[in-house]
């Protein structure tokens, strides 16, 4: 990797370059934090939206939040058919995640501390709990007494809802990387049947092991699947 290329891996702003068709060239080490909350499809049509209208560079001011993330220009460059490239720039006001952490982790079955979760929400609560698991899923490191506090303040969040599905499912084509290096992401997704006001889940840990991000209708907390 010579110095410019190592420059743009170091960069703050996420910067994401695109086939023609979509499928990510390259992005750097933040835009990868981004893609782990946002679909890579919805990035490309935004770049496609704020692409020059012939081969050039253009910037284009707006406010735009995306997740837990907040932006103020996105600039798109379009030099062939085949290449679009686009940066976007953050707010110096965004909420940053902490780097993430290994520390207080030990391999640990997901689905017990899912279980364990939901059991203990059911005795006083008359919402029904669904559970979605890929089974394919294996034990890897958690950091437990954090995962079941953030679950279980997530469901206090929606404890109005008459169903809650959780989801554990391994995300395709995502990656988190920690110290550089790239683990595949495990996410729980915690799915109302009745949107709630998710301003009010509040979560911090200054050593955090995942990321939480927040919907309408579902809360999600992505893990870095980490084997040994």
């Amino acid at each position: 990797m010579d110095f410019f290329e190592a420059w743009v891996e170091l960069d703050l702003n996420p910067i994401i370059s695109f086939s023609s068709s979509g499928k990510i060239i390259y992005s750097n080490q933040e835009a990868q934090f981004l893609l782990s909350r946002i679909k890579q499809k919805e990035l490309f049509d935004l770049a496609l939206k704020h692409a020059p209208q012939s081969f050039g560079v253009e910037t284009t001011y707006f406010d735009l939040p995306i997740k837990n993330y907040s932006f103020y220009a996105i600039t798109v460059k379009y030099d062939n058919e085949d290449e679009l490239h686009m940066k976007l720039y953050k707010s110096a006001m965004v909420k940053k995640d902490s780097q993430l952490s290994t520390k207080n982790t030990n391999i640990t079955n997901i689905f017990t501390l899912v279980d364990l979760a939901i059991s203990t929400k059911r005795i006083k609560s008359s919402t029904k709990f669904i559970k979605n698991y890929d089974p394919s899923i294996p034990e890897f490191k958690i950091n437990a007494s954090e995962f079941i506090k953030a679950l279980n303040l997530i469901y206090d969040v929606f404890n109005l809802s008459e169903m809650i599905t959780t989801s554990v499912i391994l995300k395709i084509g995502e990656y988190i990387k920690i110290e550089g290096k790239k683990h595949s992401i495990i996410s729980v997704e915690v799915l109302s049947t009745k949107k709630c006001n998710t301003e009010v889940f509040i979560y911090k840990d200054e050593n955090a092991s995942f990321i939480i991000t927040k919907d309408e209708d579902k809360i999600t907390i992505d893990l870095p699947l980490i084997l040994k």
